[in-house]
């Protein structure tokens, strides 16, 4: 389990991290999000020790992180760091050399990794001959080439086609299902909530939400009314404690807060319609994000 335990990090007047806790855990998908500038990629810089923090730690498995630990982790930069002259496959086995791994370990690695990425083909070709995409899936393969038990991602999908996002979702989801711990950031918000079992949401170098996403959305303090009606549409607005979202012929998705009566919303709205059906729903992920880095 990777943990973060009051981890403080300022750079001059910039505060970048403000005692931020939370814990990414084994065999889980943890989506790490916030806005630009929030101290995600400063965060993650900590764990590699890239980033030495002014206060609080970074553990794992409750334990200090040092260069023993880090040689199995395995890190994904949002900005390349590969050499762009260089052979894909030379490189990526450069890079297993590094990890500790014998010559015939890493190639074995780095060919198994290419032939799951689809990047076999290529395996002797620069890096600098490939498209955006296929540079993307390389550097993927430089930070599994040790099989990590620790896989940190900063914006992996950015800049991927829907095929490429696929294949790269899937990939992380077996890398998780093999037991790694997997912290990924992204801006992809339906993306994080349809791949992730646990959310991180950081503002201001604050945690304001952290856990298992599915209890989060039970806890956020709104909820949504999915109703269909037939007839006219009911004046929404005035209802109490309800929020329109959006509205469509027969349909309409609103916002209510927790305590409100679900009985007495429905029963005011079919005085105008005739109500086909309702559901009440725990808010989306992008909801959730929004309502915890506004407060």
């Amino acid at each position: 389990m990777l943990e973060f335990d009051g981890a403080s990090k300022q750079f001059g007047p910039v505060v970048a991290l403000d005692g931020c806790s939370f814990v990414a855990r084994p065999g889980r998908l943890t989506g790490f999000l916030g806005p630009n500038g929030a101290g995600k990629t400063t965060a993650m810089r900590a764990v590699f020790g890239l980033v030495e923090l002014d206060g609080g730690s970074v553990r794992w498995r409750d334990a200090p992180i040092g260069p023993a630990e880090r040689v199995r982790f395995g890190y994904m930069p949002e900005e390349r760091g590969l050499y762009p002259r260089m052979r894909v496959r030379d490189q990526l086995v450069y890079l297993g050399q590094l990890c500790g791994q014998s010559a015939a370990t890493a190639v074995r690695s780095v060919d198994r990794w290419l032939e799951r990425l689809g990047l076999a083909d290529r395996a002797r070709d620069r890096l600098d001959a490939l498209s955006h995409g296929n540079q993307q899936r390389v550097q993927l393969v430089a930070a599994l080439v040790n099989d990590p038990e620790l896989l940190v991602l900063d914006e992996p999908f950015a800049g991927l086609d829907p095929l490429a996002i696929t294949t790269m979702a899937g990939l992380l989801a077996d890398v998780a299902g093999d037991g790694a711990t997997v912290l990924f950031s992204s801006h992809q918000l339906d993306l994080v909530e349809d791949l992730c079992e646990d959310v991180v949401i950081i503002d201001h170098g604050r945690i304001v939400r952290a856990g298992d996403l599915e209890e989060l959305r039970a806890a956020a303090p709104e909820r949504r009314i999915d109703i269909r009606y037939r007839g006219p549409a009911p004046d929404w607005t005035a209802l109490p404690a309800v929020e329109l979202i959006r509205s469509t012929d027969g349909h309409a998705l609103l916002r209510v807060d927790p305590d409100v009566d679900l009985g007495a919303v429905v029963e005011a709205a079919g005085q105008t319609t005739e109500i086909v059906s309702f559901s009440y729903q725990a808010p989306t992920l992008s909801e959730l994000f929004r309502s915890a880095v506004a407060a």
